[in-house]
């Protein structure tokens, strides 16, 4: 999985990097078909203080999750929008996934 992370018109921190690479790991570890993970930081004004992150997540099949947040502090606007794409992609995974793991009503009358 690849991790791209753009931090517009600033300069971040290695430690906010860091931050959300080890966030993004989690997708890997929930869906194996994650491809490449997109972190973008950027602030409105800098008397204003308010900071947003977005997430873009792709995976196979040309599937992607994106989620923004928006909060004083940029680690609280990473947590927050990982969190969002978190439930997308397990909200995706379990649509996938095959829950009928017993035979159904219908399999064991039509046998009759």
């Amino acid at each position: 999985m690849s991790f791209i992370f753009t931090a517009r018109h600033f300069k971040a921190h290695d430690s906010l990097r860091s931050f959300a690479e080890e966030e993004s790991k989690k997708f890997s570890r929930i869906y194996d078909g994650i491809i490449k993970t997109e972190v973008i930081l950027s602030y409105d004004k800098p008397e204003n203080s308010i900071k947003h992150a977005e997430v873009i997540v792709h995976a196979k099949n040309n599937h992607t999750f994106t989620a923004k947040e928006s909060s004083d502090d940029f680690m609280k606007s990473i947590t927050a929008s990982m969190e969002k794409v978190e439930t997308q992609v397990r909200k995706f995974k379990d649509k996938l996934t095959d829950h009928s793991g017993d035979v159904s009503v219908k399999h064991i009358e039509a046998e009759e």
